[in-house]
């Protein structure tokens, strides 16, 4: 089932005015808090395939609210359950290619989890627990190899800078 038009929109083609839609990120520490869980895109995500991103992501369906969705996502992407936090919220714009973007209005939530992951191929080519301190490094020699609004989250809870690239345009925080 796709998220329905403009209030979750999913992907527009950019040759169409590309509207503000819902989203939500999902980021999982470990129990200690130092290793954040990362999910690589699968290959057949229309952007970003094979960037590595935060644990999971998605748009709201119509009339479904934020913690209703970050909580589905996670068990349908990931395989699992955790309590969730919401932390912050955003608006971004951000360029994949010629054809396609992003423009979200992307409420970020937290959580902690240890134990079994069982990922959804479809959505994830990999995942992986990473040293938070390693990340930082590697985002900062690689951005490159992140998604547009992970880099963003990352800005946001750890303060690393210039890492977003022209591509990418926040557009608010709260």
């Amino acid at each position: 089932m796709q998220p329905e038009t403009l209030d979750s929109y999913y992907y527009l083609e950019k040759k169409h005015l590309l509207p503000l839609h819902r989203a939500i990120s999902v980021v999982i520490f470990d129990n200690s808090g130092k290793k954040i869980m990362l999910q690589k895109r699968a290959s057949g995500k229309p952007t970003w395939p094979l960037f590595w991103s935060n644990t999971c992501c998605t748009h709201p369906f119509k009339d479904e609210d934020y913690i209703t969705c970050a909580k589905r996502r996670l068990k349908e992407e990931m395989g699992f359950e955790t309590p969730l936090t919401e932390k912050f919220r955003f608006i971004y714009q951000a360029d994949y290619d010629s054809v396609w973007g992003e423009h979200e209005y992307d409420v970020v939530f937290e959580g902690t989890y240890e134990g079994e992951v069982k990922a959804d191929p479809q959505e994830a080519a990999d995942w992986k627990w990473m040293l938070v301190t390693d990340l930082l490094k590697d985002v900062k020699i690689n951005p490159e190899l992140y998604t547009p609004w992970f880099k963003i989250i990352l800005e946001r809870l750890y303060g690393v800078k210039d890492i977003l690239g022209p591509e990418v345009r926040i557009k608010h925080l709260e």
